[in-house]
């Protein structure tokens, strides 16, 4: 068998590198247009809980980790000048470059043929190839040759980011958000080395033109970096990094893309990596899902090595499910990021903001199986604030008290837990004395319809919204836009136990929540 793999990133040179092992008689070439050592990017980062697939196939990552990496437990929410800490993380980083040296050892010592400075310009070139991996990342120029057969698309988010490095050596997976003349601005930071740390920022775009970002050429060739915005964060983050510089390495503004693809065959042609998918960097799984590709390939390939076609069909079989979880679980996270400016200035008790942040992708219940003293705390502020837990707090809201913040819903009524009534009837625009219904969508696609629902409530005085249908994300972003950006009650229906409930309720996205009669 005669292989191609297009780029050298982590999940070509795995692929490469297991393909052989399982597969010695096997010719495979990787093609890098780059040299061995140019490297855009700084730092990839590692949950320990999701490492076995990889681990088990070959332990470099592991040992990259441990070798040359930085290991850590905590995660630290800075905000309003406060630093809120939570443990039972497990995480683990290291420089992309040292990464990709080390597995550029592995396949060259595993008989894999590696040609940098090489770009492949024709599909042609590899028609004497029996199989092609296509690796070449997020913006894969064969998979857009191809899009016919591959049926690309990409769900491309509103908020900016820019990668750096920084000096500063942060101790662990650090958020740091700063509201600046020109809006609020985050990082998200983690240590990669001895002496380097990575160092994302995100803002949105209003917030990214009003401090005259917008100026850098995006067309400039690769490389190199937006020197005007690495000045002015360095101004912005300054108390943040002790007065330490930003280090820039193709260093530019993007917008997320979330990509996804119809099919990951064509022929003897396959997707791998980011060139297939990609899930929002706030959950880090870039380069563990390129990684975990490669394995699921070459075994695929080890177990079918006589027909490419039944091999490349057990390939995204198998992967794909568990590639859109991971997308799906990425979604809440990334529209977190989508409106975090509004969160900074709507919870002004960093406790809150923290828990509000957190729990956007880690539920309540596995926070305080990870660190039950963090959510004692979270529970303690709570009772402080209220003098008893979150559910049996009494709600006062306009004209109604509900002596709980547990409800039940029919058509009509919102029910508390000791039979009092709250009369709701349906989104209508006009004025009412009644809670108002706003049915959320089924996609992010039709909130703007529901977000004009909200406005056109609070507009005509109702007290009260009751948030129903939808989807769990839907739901919440339909409430938040009542309870902060209209100081409107919310209340959330739909299938939630005890525990997610009260997460709800801690983390400001709810004022009730209940369930259908």
């Amino acid at each position: 068998m005669k292989v191609a793999c297009i780029g050298a990133g982590p999940g070509g040179l795995f692929f490469a590198t297991l393909l052989r092992r399982s597969l010695p008689g096997a010719e495979v070439v990787v093609f890098e247009r780059n040299r061995p050592d140019d490297t855009f990017g700084f730092g990839v980062v590692f949950s320990d809980a999701t490492l076995d697939a990889i681990d088990n196939a070959d332990p470099v990552l592991s040992e990259a980790l441990d070798k040359h990496g930085r290991h850590w437990d905590d995660i630290e929410v800075r905000v309003h000048g406060a630093r809120e800490r939570v443990g039972g993380m497990g995480m683990a980083a290291v420089a992309r470059k040292t990464l990709l040296g080390l597995l550029q050892e592995r396949a060259r010592a595993g008989g894999v043929s590696t040609r940098f400075q090489h770009e492949v310009r024709d599909p042609a070139e590899l028609d004497d190839f029996d199989l092609v991996v296509v690796c070449d990342g997020a913006n894969s120029r064969f998979r857009t040759l191809f899009a016919d057969d591959f049926g690309p698309t990409a769900e491309v988010a509103t908020a900016k980011f820019i990668w750096f490095g920084t000096p500063y050596m942060f101790d662990g997976l650090t958020f740091v958000h700063q509201d600046g003349p020109h809006g609020v601005f985050a990082a998200h930071a983690y240590p990669i080395s001895d002496s380097l740390s990575t160092f994302i920022v995100e803002t949105d775009a209003d917030s990214w033109a009003r401090a005259g970002l917008d100026a850098f050429d995006p067309s400039t060739p690769p490389g190199t970096s937006d020197e005007k915005t690495k000045s002015y964060l360095e101004d912005l983050f300054r108390e943040q990094i002790d007065g330490r510089p930003l280090v820039g390495n193709n260093s530019r503004w993007a917008n997320f893309a979330t990509r996804r693809a119809r099919s990951w065959r064509r022929g003897k042609w396959v997707l791998l990596g980011d060139a297939a998918h990609t899930a929002h960097f706030s959950v880090g799984s870039g380069t563990k899902m390129a990684m975990e590709d490669a394995v699921a390939l070459a075994e695929a390939l080890g177990e079918a090595p006589h027909s490419v076609p039944e091999a490349l069909d057990m390939y995204e079989t198998r992967r794909r499910p568990k590639v859109e979880k991971i997308q799906n679980s990425a979604r809440p996270s990334l529209s977190w990021w989508e409106h975090f400016g509004r969160y900074v200035r709507s919870f002004d008790e960093p406790t809150q903001f923290a828990f509000h942040f957190l729990t956007r992708s880690i539920p309540r219940g596995k926070l305080a199986v990870r660190d039950a003293a963090y959510v004692d705390r979270v529970d303690g502020w709570w009772r402080q604030r209220h003098e008893t837990v979150p559910l049996e707090t009494p709600f006062r809201g306009g004209p109604f008290r509900l002596p709980s913040r547990r409800v039940t819903a029919d058509d009509d009524l919102l029910t508390g837990t000791d039979g009092t009534d709250i009369p709701m009837v349906p989104f209508s625009g006009q004025s009412s004395c009644a809670g108002v219904w706003i049915d959320a969508p089924d996609t992010e696609e039709g909130l703007p319809l529901a977000l004009d629902q909200v406005r056109e409530t609070a507009e005509a005085g109702a007290p009260l919204v009751g948030i129903r249908g939808g989807t769990t994300l839907t739901r919440v972003l339909v409430a938040e836009e009542a309870r902060l950006a209209h100081g409107l009650p919310a209340a959330v229906i739909g299938v939630y136990d005890d525990d997610s409930a009260t997460s709800l309720l801690l983390s400001g996205r709810a004022d009730l929540v209940g369930c259908t009669k």
